[in-house]
């Protein structure tokens, strides 16, 4: 497990902020926690005086940034002293690219996965004060995993806003429990209220194959991706990096790795369980899922509102199978503040109204986030009991389970020296040459992570100018 910053707590925090994230036993108090204060104008705006503009950055489908717009427009009826205006991108690569060129909003929203980026630029202002006088609870109101996340440099860089882990998809009419269960096939125990949190890749495994029993149905499709390897590779006590905080090559010819994807992979490269070429040629497996003619897939939260809105599709959610431990990936996204904003105690003043509960809640409506606020997420506004999936709780659950990456500049480039071998891995027919094929990943990672330095000619001497005796 990749080691993690020590949490941020609320109480004391002025007094201890240069050591914030190192030392959490001397700053933390007990009281009880409480929301985060809508926000108020301090003053009423003088009729010659313009409200104090702000503008704030997110990224999403149409219907997240239409709730990020809700929520803008919440702090603008409040506030006659500050205005926001929402600026939007459609992923979190394209923020990242505004920003690093200077385009930065005064607040925005971005995913761990570019905090060092950001840092490394001097991009951003750390909020760990000035959310600590606003009343922001660093505690019991936040989840504990998404806020250290973004503690970096002895500062809480960003506030937590989301977190999403890796969980699996599995359509209920072709993954039938009870049904398997009936037929002395292995599926995970349900407790006393009938929930299964838990299961193992043997029973995974015997998922896969109940659904693929009939038609072109296939049971599972898990991307060939880093992404989609790790928590496999993580529940079998198996490394994805070589080093936790600065990798320099894929750890995939690690014993444990080995052993951990040949068991998974026993799975995952069976053509009676997964998607032909034919089938994805003509599909993505989501499309598949949605159709019903794919039982299980993995993904994250924000593919919900349109796993709801597919005809005819009954889903619900489990944790990732487990071979030793558990464990799963995900991604955590924050509120920052830019390190060139101009009102930076504005900015400040929206991000503390945007993280509390009735700010949140507008878009854990939505459907797309869990909300790294445990109130909101522990409430109906995300758990949303009336709709699919019916084990939310699960993506809450998980969290706890989730293995951070180290920060990794050169995440494309990895990306694509090391793709076309891992589709090889999970996908090519024939014998797979395991020791080789994880080598050969590890080899082209290390000419990303730790390339060799380039050779420079020395210059010659001239013998015609060598010095006389």
């Amino acid at each position: 497990m990749l080691r993690r910053p020590p949490a941020l707590r609320r109480s004391a925090l002025a007094a201890c902020a240069v050591t914030v994230a190192l030392s959490l036993a001397a700053c933390s108090g007990g009281s009880e926690p409480t929301p985060a204060p809508s926000p108020s104008p301090t003053k009423t705006a003088k009729p010659s005086e313009k409200p104090r503009k702000i503008t704030f950055g997110a990224y999403g489908s149409d219907e997240e940034v239409a709730a990020f717009q809700s929520v803008v427009d919440a702090f603008n009826a409040s506030s006659t002293t500050r205005q926001v205006t929402l600026k939007s991108w459609p992923d979190h690569e394209s923020a990242l690219e505004a920003i690093l060129a200077g385009d930065a909003p005064d607040a925005f929203l971005t995913s761990r996965i570019d905090l060092g980026q950001l840092v490394g630029a001097d991009a951003l202002q750390p909020v760990s004060l000035l959310l600590d006088e606003r009343g922001v609870d660093f505690g019991d109101r936040f989840s504990r995993d998404a806020v250290d996340a973004f503690a970096m440099d002895d500062e809480l860089q960003c506030m937590a806003y989301s977190v999403s882990p890796m969980v699996i998809y599995y359509n209920t009419d072709l993954v039938d429990f009870d049904k398997m269960e009936r037929r002395g096939l292995d599926v995970p125990s349900a407790d006393e209220d009938g929930e299964r949190d838990r299961w193992t890749l043997a029973q995974f495994g015997a998922a896969a194959s109940f659904a693929s029993r009939r038609g072109d149905t296939r049971g599972v499709w898990i991307d060939p991706t880093l992404q989609g390897l790790a928590p496999f590779i993580y529940s079998g006590d198996g490394k994805v990096f070589d080093d936790d905080r600065d990798p320099t090559s894929l750890a995939f010819s690690d014993d444990n790795t080995r052993e951990a994807l040949s068991e998974t992979l026993a799975i995952l490269r069976d053509p009676t369980v997964t998607p032909t070429n034919a089938q994805l040629a003509r599909a993505t497996p989501l499309q598949l899922f949605k159709r019903g003619e794919l039982a299980m897939i993995a993904g994250f939260r924000n593919i919900v509102p349109q796993l709801r809105d597919a005809e005819d599709l009954d889903f619900d959610v489990l944790p990732m199978p487990v071979i030793d431990s558990r464990a799963t990936v995900g991604d955590i996204n924050g509120l920052c503040i830019s390190a060139d904003s101009e009102v930076v105690n504005d900015a400040a003043d929206f991000i503390a109204y945007a993280v509390s509960d009735a700010a949140i809640a507008t878009v854990a409506k939505t459907g797309y986030i869990v909300p790294a606020n445990t109130s909101v997420a522990a409430s109906d506004d995300f758990l949303a009991p009336e709709q699919e999936p019916a084990s939310s709780a699960v993506f809450n659950a998980s969290i706890r389970y989730m293995v951070v990456p180290p920060f990794i500049d050169q995440r494309m480039e990895l990306t694509e020296a090391v793709t076309p071998l891992l589709e090889r891995l999970v996908t090519a027919p024939g014998v797979l040459d395991l020791d080789l094929t994880t080598e050969q990943i590890d080899q082209a990672s290390q000419e990303v992570l730790s390339p060799e330095p380039e050779e420079t000619e020395s210059p010659t001497e001239d013998p015609s100018e060598s010095p006389t005796e």
